[in-house]
């Protein structure tokens, strides 16, 4: 298990540098499986380096995609795969364990195609003027797989919103009701995004 700062989505990358020794032998445990996969669970209180942390019980499975190595740490790129609750939290061994249960997928309906395109208009639209104010960490003209369980969740994942808000998505319970959410959270973020301030609000210091 790996537990961060950040919410980690169904088929959304993930980015990480790992230089801490306990997840360098969590990599090299990975490494030697045929579909090496670690959970990725959101911290709710402390530091991400370092242990002590508080974890959440709710979380995504990342897929190992690439590994590069460098002089003092090694750079992976992995991608959310299913959703899982912990159970059981382990000891560490030397880095996080336990056990889980994998959540059955979100399954797709097309009547819920209008609600996707309007989650994606006005996620994208924020999406822009979040990154005209420098707040953004997607590009708003971001490639979505075609796949429309696919990119629901992306869509998630590209919200300029708060990490708790962004776990509440993560626990959605059908589709229809994660596009709501998106909708619903990403107007709410709207105006603070749009009032022109980058000193305040939930992203300043981003």
């Amino acid at each position: 298990m790996f537990p961060l700062g950040s919410v980690l989505f169904p088929h959304a990358p993930l980015a990480l540098r790992i230089f801490e020794p306990r997840y360098l032998t969590m990599l090299g445990r990975l490494l030697d499986e045929e579909d090496p996969q670690f959970g990725v669970v959101l911290i709710e209180r402390g530091p991400e380096a370092g242990g002590g942390d508080q974890r959440s019980s709710f979380g995504t499975m990342a897929r190992l995609a690439q590994v590069q190595v460098g002089k003092d740490d090694i750079f992976v790129l992995a991608v959310g795969d299913q959703r899982v609750r912990v159970d059981t939290w382990l000891d560490d061994d030397p880095h996080p364990l336990a056990e889980v249960t994998t959540l059955e997928a979100l399954t797709w309906d097309d009547a819920l195609t209008p609600l996707r395109t309007e989650a994606e208009s006005i996620v994208r639209r924020v999406l822009g003027k979040a990154d005209t104010a420098g707040l953004a960490s997607y590009d708003p003209n971001i490639e979505l797989s075609e796949d429309p369980v696919e990119s629901t969740w992306q869509l998630a994942a590209i919200a300029p919103l708060g990490e708790l808000d962004r776990f509440t998505l993560l626990q959605a319970t059908t589709l229809g009701g994660l596009l709501r959410q998106i909708i619903d959270m990403t107007l709410d973020i709207e105006p603070v995004i749009g009032g022109g301030d980058e000193t305040s609000g939930p992203f300043a210091g981003m």
